[in-house]
């Protein structure tokens, strides 16, 4: 697959650091730490780096292999999910690459469960090449909590990323409370946006406050009349009772006003569901923002459009926000 694929754009990477992901087994590292490939950076190449093992590496490379068999490194996801996409990504890695990889799951119900159960395939043995990414579509549409990277027969990947939609397992969660019924841990996702510029989109459904400027989604300058916005599925349809707007270290560059629409969504697409959007009835009319401010509106200033589960947030004109959170009480 050439190009980036419509997955990589706002599909959650599910092995990202930042929501926690991290390898539990490796069959060899002694090159560079696989943990290093589940970074958020992009990779880089330092020439003249070197440690006690030789030249340092921004990935995961293991030993040049002398015996029959393969590596492979077995990654916990930050959260259960469904992969729509892969990214194997052999940046900077010229003459130690693998030249093939294959990509396993399990699902063990949580992230935190032992790895125990069948290896599901979710990708056959695939040509890679040096230097570039590599991206590939996958069709395992259950949930998985484990993914298995093998790499034939040694050598080093920058990254790996693990691009789909956060499923978690609702059955030990007390429904009863108010809960963040965007975040990715609950099953929100960005759906779609007419923009993002800088930085990735997904990151503001996630936790904490932002690290920085480019810990959020931002927009190019708009010159043109019109605004941005973006799309997001919430992980359970809810009754909207707070939300939360946070422009951490947007200053001159935050949007200028902010507001909500909503919907309840039957089974269209994403493509369908932006179409749609900008029709939806208004959930919170047009406020002002401030730089690099948390922004809290309660439920009085909110209308009552009763059980939805997409929201889409209007900025105007454009600008940065570091999170967006929705909270309501989840119904099944």
């Amino acid at each position: 697959m050439t190009g980036k694929p419509d997955f990589s754009k706002h599909m959650v990477n599910l092995a990202s650091q930042r929501l926690g992901a991290k390898v539990q087994e490796v069959s060899d590292d002694f090159f560079a730490e696989a943990k290093r490939m589940l970074q958020d950076s992009e990779p880089t190449f330092k020439p003249d780096l070197y440690d006690e093992h030789g030249k340092w590496m921004d990935g995961w490379e293991s030993r040049r292999r002398r015996e029959p068999g393969h590596d492979y490194a077995v990654v916990q996801l930050g959260t259960r999910g469904i992969v729509h996409g892969l990214d194997i990504d052999t940046r900077h890695f010229t003459g130690n690459y693998p030249p093939q990889a294959s990509v396993e799951g399990m699902d063990c119900g949580s992230v935190t469960n032992p790895v125990s159960g069948d290896w599901e395939e979710l990708l056959p043995i695939s040509e890679l090449g040096s230097d570039r990414q590599h991206f590939f579509s996958t069709k395992y549409c259950s949930p998985l909590t484990h993914v298995r990277l093998n790499i034939f027969p040694d050598g080093g990947i920058a990254r790996l990323r693990v691009y789909g939609e956060p499923h978690p397992d609702w059955s030990g969660i007390d429904l009863s409370q108010i809960m963040e019924v965007s975040s990715i841990e609950l099953g929100g996702r960005i759906a779609g946006y007419n923009d993002a510029h800088y930085g990735m989109p997904w990151v503001i459904l996630t936790s904490g406050r932002g690290k920085n400027m480019g810990d959020g989604w931002e927009t190019r300058r708009r010159r043109e009349p019109g605004h941005d916005w973006i799309l997001v599925r919430l992980g359970a349809t809810a009754e909207i009772e707070k939300v939360e707007v946070d422009t951490a270290h947007f200053k001159g560059n935050y949007p200028d006003r902010c507001s909500l629409q909503a919907s309840m969504a039957g089974n269209e697409t994403d493509e369908e569901l932006a179409a749609k959007a900008e029709n939806w009835a208004e959930l919170l009319s047009p406020q002002k923002l401030s730089m690099d401010q948390q922004h809290f509106f309660q439920k009085h200033q909110l209308q009552d459009l009763g059980p939805v589960n997409c929201v889409r947030l209007n900025i105007f004109p454009d600008g940065g926000i570091s999170r967006l959170r929705i909270f309501g009480r989840p119904q099944f």
